[in-house]
């Protein structure tokens, strides 16, 4: 050690006799600098004076290149420098001597420097190939480093790089190790370059490189995700038997995971068959994305019951957070959100944790219910959960907010989503926008287009698209084709969300000429049309009356093989009916039924409409039962069309039956049901939305009006949406509605099975200072109200009072109070109720027995119950 301290000393002062006044030998520089790295004197480099240059640096590494420690050192060194950074060919000969010396990991990490050299300037990866070649002759050293540049390329998903390294290697008689190969089709399929996949694999095989099981499954992988899962099986069984290779589990997943992709469950159990034949365990991956399938295909409960099989097959297996995220997502893909709410309650009992994709999930889910409210709840949870909103969960809550027509809502989440510090996207602008032009604030509208674009978000073509339609929805044809004109100015990459808009503005206004005009700059445009452009071209026509024009544009369709669709057929239907082509309706069921297009709900009433317009009410009611026989549910505009024309056509019997079929919630199924029955979207429509839709329906009589609004109610109430349903009315107040019994009874009998009974009874109150007499029918829902809420001697009371009130109870009645005091335990009471009921000439239902029968059991009075 005190050798080494006088050598360095002597080297020291030897520098700075012979190197001052800047007369320096770099030869001799390079030696003494040389030998003082050798010797580890790393203290003593640091009190020379020099300059650091790519020639000195160079000459350095050249000479100690047989010194691994030494060169990293001085290259370090050298980085530190404020006045200079080795250069390429400084990290080429660097990363030459340290994997020569097996330093893998310090060969890996100036590698990643020279990535960010890479990310810089593409094309400095040809140099960097040229250089390693050059310094690789020059030294004389193993090719080892170009495996670790092919790996480490391919792991940063620089994968054209990769495979320049990968051809050059096999070019100069190279072989890559087989687990670099397998990096790079790896990083391959990542890109979504399966072509390249193949292509490497082939040359792998061709230059003698023998594939292993995870090469294997890569290529499985990329064949189903190319969507050629036949080729990925015939590509497995000839692996299998040209090197007897046995699949495991990761390439079983893959071939799963392809036939999942591609709709085919039935062959995805036939591997999952095979797997359980050869022995093959699965693991929770090969569940998931089960899961996952059903779930893309609607059959949750097939899903659900995947993971409760699993369970029972392997129950040391644990369903992840990617298994029950697909659950979640599909239960919230249908609304059914009390479901995913139990889901995400047995994950987290699990001990797995809530991921942003499953809390955006649950909020998509009830923004497209309209429960914006709990939708915004998740939101606030998410902090609980240790997680934060991303930009996809406020876009989805302020959509929903402007679908509830909340816009004040919607811009306090914006500001909200700034202060986290989420920019707010073209997403969230467009989102903004389409809630002003829903509630027809079109000056709002155009402000907040002119912020976007002065923040520097131009808009893109779906926003000229959302402020179009909103020109059109609100009559300003002007303003509509000034902004078309800026949108063709525009240049759009893909137009034809603009053309479509702009064609169904036209065609809704009636301005079939200009359509054309527009549909003919398209082809001029070189943009062709849709399946969205025919229809809605095809609907103009049909509305317009020109059945000629409209069937030419069919035929277009035809010839370019474009699937003609159900949509397109109702049109057609509706054309008919309006240019009183009635036999030609039936030649359209026909082509249908023929081309196997199955009818749909708007297809039925687009005929039921029809038919009841031209009189012809049998007609009507056959087409009603043909659609209930075919598992279809009338939805709202249905019921409102055929009770308005039976009232029309003076058959008031038969209108009032089917009115109270609809209305009285005590002949109704629960909620589920009848939530199927209005299957018309009032769920997720706000109150604009379905006053619109209603006003379509609405016939120049008062009455009639009055029965169709009344449909509408009810149906936001059954829903329990009551709220919207009070909006709902005062809407219609300004347009001279007079609220009726079925108005009154319809909010009396949500409020009551809301638990709301003290409202009810005002708004009962309301209903006789109004002259309008409460019937039997709304006196039951209050009686239910009451006994729900566990106040059956005030029921009692109410009931005891029906007679002077001018009301016969019924069934219903006597039901509800019997069910009110078997609940609170009062069986003696129940059954004198019953006998009344009997001495009255009311003749018990099956809810009676049922209801008695099964609260007696256990008291053994089940004999008394029955007589």
């Amino acid at each position: 050690m005190f050798k080494h301290t006088t050598s360095a000393a002597r080297i020291c002062s030897l520098f700075h006799r012979r190197f001052s006044n800047h007369h320096r030998d770099l030869s001799e520089l390079l030696d003494i600098i040389s030998r003082l790295l050798v010797l580890r004197r790393y203290d003593a480099i640091s009190t020379l004076k020099f300059d650091f240059s790519d020639q000195l640096l160079n000459q350095i590494l050249t000479k100690l290149r047989f010194n691994p420690i030494a060169s990293l050192h001085f290259f370090k060194l050298a980085s530190k420098q404020s006045k200079f950074r080795p250069n390429v060919k400084s990290y080429c000969k660097l990363l030459h001597i340290l994997s020569r010396a097996r330093m893998f990991d310090e060969t890996r990490a100036q590698l990643r420097v020279l990535v960010g050299f890479l990310e810089e300037d593409d094309q400095l990866g040809l140099f960097v190939w040229g250089e390693l070649v050059r310094v690789y002759r020059e030294f004389g050293f193993s090719p080892t480093v170009f495996d670790i540049v092919l790996k480490f390329y391919a792991e940063k998903g620089l994968v054209n790089h990769a495979l320049h390294v990968f051809d050059e290697m096999c070019r100069w008689g190279r072989v890559p190790s087989l687990q670099s190969c397998n990096g790079l089709l790896s990083g391959l399929v990542r890109k979504q370059e399966f072509g390249s996949v193949f292509g490497v694999y082939d040359q792998m095989r061709n230059i003698g490189i023998v594939p292993d099981v995870c090469t294997c499954s890569i290529v499985v992988n990329a064949y189903c995700k190319d969507g050629q899962v036949a080729k990925a099986l015939e590509f497995l069984k000839e692996v299998e038997e040209d090197i007897d290779l046995e699949p495991n589990v990761v390439t079983y997943n893959s071939l799963i995971n392809g036939y999942v992709g591609i709709g085919d469950l039935r062959s995805a159990k036939e591997v999952l068959k095979l797997m359980k034949d050869r022995g093959v365990e699965t693991n929770v991956v090969t569940y998931s994305l089960f899961v996952k399938g059903y779930c893309k295909q609607g059959k949750v409960y097939e899903a659900e019951k995947v993971i409760r099989d699993m369970r029972g097959e392997n129950p040391s297996l644990v369903m992840d957070e990617y298994g029950y995220g697909a659950l979640i997502d599909g239960y919230c893909r249908i609304g059914k959100m009390d479901c995913a709410f139990w889901i995400q309650d047995e994950m987290l009992k699990a001990g797995l944790k809530m991921n942003t994709f499953i809390c955006n999930s649950m909020i998509n889910g009830y923004c497209k219910l309209g429960r914006v409210d709990e939708a915004a709840r998740v939101v606030t949870s998410m902090s609980k959960w240790k997680l934060r909103p991303d930009v996809y969960s406020f876009n989805t809550l302020v959509n929903g907010y402007c679908k509830d027509g909340n816009i004040t809502k919607a811009f306090e989440l914006c500001e909200k989503m700034v202060r986290e510090g989420i920019d707010a996207n073209i997403v969230t602008y467009n989102t903004l926008l389409k809630g002003f032009c829903l509630i027809n604030d079109i000056d709002n509208a155009l402000k907040l287009w002119h912020l976007m674009i002065k923040r520097g978000l131009m808009p893109n073509e779906v926003g000229y698209g959302i402020l179009l339609d909103g020109f059109f929805k609100t009559g300003d044809f002007k303003r509509a084709l000034t902004l078309w004109k800026l949108f063709l100015a525009r240049g759009f990459i893909k137009p034809v969300i603009g053309f479509n808009t702009m064609l169904n503005g036209l065609c809704k206004m009636g301005k079939m000429a200009e359509a054309e005009e527009v549909f003919d700059k398209m082809n001029d445009l070189r943009c062709p049309p849709d399946k969205i452009t025919y229809n809605t071209l095809i609907d103009g026509y049909c509305k317009a009356g020109n059945m000629k024009r409209a069937l030419e544009i069919k035929n277009t369709m035809e010839k370019k093989a474009i699937s003609l669709s159900a949509e397109m057929y109702n049109s057609l239907i509706t054309g008919y009916f309006r240019s009183k082509k009635l036999n030609k309706v039936a030649e359209i069921l026909n082509e249908m039924q023929n081309r196997v297009i199955i009818p749909n709900i708007v297809t039925y009433g687009a005929l039921i409409s029809g038919w009841c317009k031209e009189g012809m009410l049998g007609k009507a009611f056959t087409t009603y039962f043909e659609m209930k026989d075919k598992g279809l549910a009338p939805n709202v505009v249905i019921c409102s069309t055929i009770v308005s024309a039976l009232y029309r056509f003076d058959m008031n019997n038969d209108a009032n039956m089917l009115l109270h079929k609809i209305m009285d919630f005590d002949l109704l199924p629960g909620d589920k049901s009848f939530e199927k029955f209005f299957e018309f979207d009032m769920g997720k429509s706000n109150v604009k939305n379905i006053s619109d839709i209603v006003d379509g329906v609405v016939e120049s009589d008062r009455f009639i009006n009055n029965v169709v609004y009344n449909v509408a109610i009810s149906g936001l109430c059954k829903l329990g949406k009551i709220d919207d349903a009070k909006r709902f009315i005062d809407l219609l107040l300004r347009k001279g509605f007079v609220p009726d019994i079925f108005t009154y009874g319809t909010l009396i009998h949500a409020l009551s099975s809301a638990g709301d009974v003290d409202e009810a009874f005002k708004l009962r109150d309301e209903m006789l200072t109004k002259g309008v007499v409460p019937d039997i029918t709304t006196y039951n829902a209050l009686l239910n109200g009451l006994c729900k809420s566990g106040n059956v001697d005030r029921a009692v009371r109410l009931f005891r009072k029906l007679g002077s009130k001018g009301v016969v109870p019924n069934v219903v009645t006597y039901n509800t109070l019997i069910d009110g005091f078997m609940k609170t335990g009062n069986t003696r009471e129940a059954l004198k109720l019953k006998e009344k009921m009997v001495h009255e000439g009311i003749v018990p239902s099956d809810a009676t027995y049922s209801c008695l029968i099964n609260r007696v059991r256990k008291n053994g009075e089940v004999r008394e119950a029955a007589m």
